[in-house]
């Protein structure tokens, strides 16, 4: 195993997520084309991890190991919550607890995509038929987390065509706002080291959209048929408020956990990331678990920091 660390060897690898029921969630993101490809019990600790992906041989990262992939979806399931009438989980997408905002499949044939979805009778955040804007769609998972659903073809070329082939999905991205949008974006170039693949202003509405990754495979045609990308939403006139925040997901009500980068020399990078003086939330050393950190983005996001198994050849868990 290298030495050193190269940030291009770099994987978004999953966004973390705690549910209230497992099954009915597992259920919903199986609907949608993912696998179930590892569970890991902690009876002692009360929770189970599950961590799904798309593994079809249609899939960018079919047949990889868990962290040696991106676009992977971790289900936290702490028990006996989907026992407790009272417990739900904070979808960030209501204030006072805005952050997180969604994640994102890319599909083949847009208008069939969304129309199967509702005929297995779940519900939507946002129909293609709403609004102005006709080529995204939003789907509630079984907590009301926002799925949205974008089309790699053109929407006005599939106007007609009654089929989709889940095999074909990818996770595309995972959103989350951000308060000042030239700290985040140095942030995740200069220290996490992902690059800016597109940019998307509306001024109009008073917003940007920011989306980053890692090089990722080179035969992507474009950001659609790309996997494991990071959206950073960024609100106008955010930044100038002192008192303004985003919730992180982690503070009560809970939601929305982490995202997760793999990288190929686990003590080498976070080495790295303590020369850049980097906040943490948990360094290597601290507590039982030694394969894993968590730095603090601008924001407070936390971040997951774990070894790309490939480079080791060995399981982490």
């Amino acid at each position: 195993m290298a030495t050193t660390t190269d940030t291009n060897n770099y994987k978004l690898n999953h966004s973390m997520i705690r549910v209230k029921d497992p099954k009915e969630s597992v259920k919903f993101y199986e609907f949608l084309g993912l696998s179930l490809i590892k569970k890991l019990e902690f009876p002692d600790n009360k929770f189970d991890l599950y961590f799904l992906a798309y593994d079809s041989a249609n899939a960018q990262s079919s047949g990889n190991s868990v962290f040696d992939r991106e676009g992977v979806v971790e289900l936290t399931h702490n028990y006996g919550t989907e026992n407790d009438p009272d417990y739900k989980v904070n979808s960030g997408n209501a204030e006072p607890h805005r952050g997180f905002g969604h994640l994102c499949i890319a599909v083949d044939n847009i208008q069939a995509a969304c129309q199967r979805i509702e005929d297995a009778g779940y519900k939507f955040q946002k129909k293609l038929s709403d609004g102005r804007m006709r080529h995204i769609a939003f789907v509630l998972d079984p907590d009301g987390y926002w799925i949205e659903v974008i089309a790699r073809n053109s929407h006005l070329d599939t106007v007609d065509v009654k089929e989709t082939d889940v095999s074909t999905y990818t996770m595309n991205h995972t959103m989350i706002r951000v308060k000042d949008a030239e700290k985040s974006l140095k942030y995740y170039q200069e220290v996490l080291g992902m690059s800016l693949v597109a940019t998307h202003e509306s001024k109009d509405a008073g917003f940007n959209l920011y989306f980053l990754g890692y090089p990722g495979k080179k035969d992507v045609p474009d950001k659609s048929h790309r996997e494991g990308l990071l959206e950073l939403t960024w609100n106008y006139g955010t930044e100038k408020d002192e008192n303004f925040h985003y919730h992180d997901g982690n503070k009560d009500p809970q939601g929305f956990g982490h995202i997760c980068i793999s990288v190929d020399n686990l003590e080498a990078a976070c080495q790295r990331f303590e020369g850049l003086n980097v906040n943490w939330k948990k360094r290597l050393t601290d507590g039982r678990m030694k394969n894993v950190a968590f730095l603090l983005d601008p924001d407070g996001y936390w971040v997951e920091v774990v070894q790309n198994e490939r480079f080791t050849g060995q399981d982490n868990f």
